[in-house]
């Protein structure tokens, strides 16, 4: 078993699964939405290679047990809604453990997220797996930043990530 992943793991509206190549054509809405990318520099204009960008990097992760991203598949309706996962990242040399999610455009503004997030923060805290947890958002994505503060967390600092300014959001282990 692959550590900080949530396969299989479920929400109220959502099940939690691996990410796998088939899921790029439902994914690749989110890199066609000019919002999904506004915040972040150094992307690939092109969706497609945006997109592929994301899911190497995921397939990655997984290949490094770095955690990585789940795709979230909605319980009522199996439509794949989103992107959220533990990923253990380099935040100013020191190693941590961050909540990220995406969610496709369509489903914005439904929560989905915060479920997401709250599921992937009681995880990790149940399994010991860190003492803190951070979600690394940019300084003007304020819908993300949202999330994380519902999700009990606190703006820890304000610093350079893949040079992009961002703030750390950071909540403790209870």
């Amino acid at each position: 078993m692959m550590s900080y992943l949530l396969e299989g793991q479920s929400t109220e509206r959502l099940l939690f699964r691996k990410v796998v190549q088939a899921d790029f054509d439902s994914w690749l809405p989110f890199h066609e939405e000019p919002l999904s990318s506004q915040y972040w520099e150094g992307l690939p204009t092109d969706p497609k290679k945006a997109c592929k960008q994301q899911f190497d990097r995921i397939f990655e992760r997984y290949q490094e047990n770095l955690g990585g991203m789940n795709a979230l598949i909605s319980l009522e309706d199996s439509k794949f809604i989103g992107l959220c996962g533990l990923m253990v990242q380099l935040v100013d040399a020191k190693k941590e453990l961050e909540i990220g999610y995406s969610i496709l455009p369509q489903y914005w503004r439904n929560g989905f997220a915060f479920e997401a997030a709250e599921k992937c923060k009681t995880y990790a805290f149940q399994n010991d797996f860190a003492k803190s947890l951070i979600s690394i958002i940019h300084i003007n994505n304020v819908p993300s930043q949202k999330v994380a503060l519902k999700n009990g967390m606190q703006l820890d600092k304000t610093t350079s990530y893949h040079n992009n300014p961002v703030h750390i959001f950071r909540v403790n282990q209870p």
